[in-house]
């Protein structure tokens, strides 16, 4: 049983995968390089800057400003995982750690109505060091005063899982965000729905 529950937000909390993609694609393709949608996934749960210095960008600056205004146009198109608010406000003491960073916050978290059931909320403005590395992790559980050991961080991505087992913690698949459980056999608890996290509270 977990006396602690920590939350991604991308393909977590809200379900942002096709808007993250889109306007990523949309960003690089105004400065002249073309990506399918699937050929950019790899971006989804690590930073804006981890992603574009994979790929071949030159002025990462103007291409990042690019997809995150790109990203805040099709913020309507977001939407809150079903299920979500109902676990929410049955939870108490939980905190959030994400790979957005704190302006990426202000237009794709806070306006949700989310952020009044958490009692720490990291982002990557927080810390130098990001996921997959631990230290955001365990920023957030410093805050909470949670021990990793009774804590389990709930994700839709490899990076979240490599962060929770980095900071001692338990990792939990979120599945109605991963939609897949290949390369997730290292998660301690797969969840089908976010109700089922109440039963290992």
């Amino acid at each position: 049983m977990y006396k602690t529950v920590i939350f991604d937000v991308d393909g977590t909390l809200l379900d942002t995968e096709r808007v993250v993609l889109q306007a990523l694609r949309v960003a690089l393709g105004n400065v002249g390089l073309h990506y399918e949608q699937d050929d950019l996934r790899f971006a989804l749960g690590i930073t804006g800057e981890k992603a574009l210095a994979q790929l071949d960008v030159k002025d990462r600056d103007a291409v990042m400003a690019d997809w995150f205004a790109m990203e805040a146009k099709l913020n309507e198109e977001v939407e809150v995982f079903d299920g979500i608010v109902e676990v929410l406000a049955k939870l108490g003491g939980i905190g959030v750690v994400t790979s957005k960073n704190a302006g990426e916050m202000e237009t794709g978290f806070y306006p949700f109505d989310l952020a009044q059931y958490f009692d720490a909320i990291v982002c990557a403005s927080d810390t130098e060091n990001h996921k997959p590395h631990p230290d955001p992790l365990l920023r957030c559980m410093a805050l909470l005063g949670a021990d990793p050991a009774t804590t389990l961080y709930v994700g839709d991505a490899t990076y979240d899982m490599a962060c929770a087992h980095a900071a001692g913690a338990d990792f939990g698949l979120a599945l109605w965000g991963a939609r897949r459980t290949d390369g997730f056999a290292d998660a301690n608890v797969v969840l089908e729905k976010p109700s089922d996290i109440l039963k290992y509270i």
